[in-house]
């Protein structure tokens, strides 16, 4: 079968190489142009890029789907199908029909539960305890397509979203092959009209901690943006960055937000939770105790 292949960051590569080394063509590779990057704000391009550089496959980089010059140019890759990992671009209707089998997505969480741009952080913010990879025929919809497999999986308590976004990473990369595979044979099953979700963008807003939620809710905010781009709480006019913390079932008479010991202990709305890695503005993340002997924070002190 003649693949074009959609994607960008790191979360597709592994399903690119499963691809490259399948029985399957790899003809074209999609992927976002350049971006500056790093101190010297350099031309980057994407790992998606190099990975194909590197394999001899012809790579693309339009800014846009939407001209009638770059659709004539995708339609004469004459390919049997594009598969799309978080490739980052609309796809309007003539580059989904371009294929005689279209185009298919691989999906990182509970459909229709999840939907959008964030659905590993949102799951785990969320506090959910499974999720699944879901191989989807894509439409004109947001994550609204027919399901053509479906793998569940639970979720191990403490999992933050950059360890989650690494598993499914790697895990989804047979199950598109095999999804490929039997093409032919897979009876598409449609999204439930109950449950739906949006997984919306990660904003500044999702990111500041209030200490009048309950521990848990707090504990699964760190989780979900961690390793980035981080939960944020006020200290002495710093936005400090919280990336790791475990909830105590203890009850605290104390107001939320106040530290309740000189080890980050830090009462909330419901029970306690215990800080543990974190991140100065300019200074590299460290554990508690590292940060507390260079900038105390003692008790009966105030987060906002």
């Amino acid at each position: 079968m003649n693949i074009v292949f959609m994607g960008t960051p790191s979360f597709a590569v592994p399903t690119l190489e499963a691809l490259i080394t399948s029985k399957h063509n790899v003809v074209a590779v999609y992927t976002q142009p350049p971006r500056p990057a790093g101190r010297g704000h350099k031309e980057t391009k994407s790992l998606v890029h190099e990975l194909a550089i590197k394999h001899n496959i012809p790579v693309f980089t339009p800014s846009s789907l939407k001209t009638p010059e770059a659709q004539l140019e995708f339609a004469n890759h004459k390919a049997d199908i594009a598969v799309v990992v978080a490739y980052g671009l609309l796809l309007p209707k003539p580059i989904l029909n371009s294929y005689p089998l279209g185009c298919i997505n691989v999906h990182p969480s509970l459909l229709p539960r999840w939907r959008g741009a964030a659905p590993i952080q949102r799951t785990i913010m969320a506090g959910d305890k499974k999720t699944s990879i879901i191989i989807m025929q894509m439409d004109e919809g947001l994550d609204t397509g027919d399901i053509l497999l479906k793998e569940d999986m639970d979720i191990p308590y403490g999992t933050n979203a950059g360890t989650l976004h690494d598993l499914i990473s790697h895990k989804a990369a047979p199950i598109l092959i095999k999804a490929l595979d039997e093409i032919n044979v897979i009876t598409p099953q449609k999204q439930s009209e109950t449950g739906i979700e949006y997984a919306k963008k990660i904003t500044k807003e999702d990111c500041k901690i209030d200490w009048i939620k309950p521990a848990q809710e707090i504990y699964q905010q760190i989780l979900g943006l961690s390793p980035s781009p981080g939960a944020v709480f006020n200290y002495n006019n710093e936005m400090i960055k919280v990336f790791d913390a475990e909830v105590e079932d203890t009850k605290a008479s104390s107001s939320p937000g106040t530290v309740l010991d000189d080890n980050f202990l830090v009462a909330c709305g419901e029970n306690v939770i215990r800080l543990l890695i974190l991140q100065r503005p300019n200074k590299k993340r460290m554990d508690a105790d590292e940060l507390l002997r260079g900038f105390p924070i003692t008790k009966d002190m105030q987060l906002k």
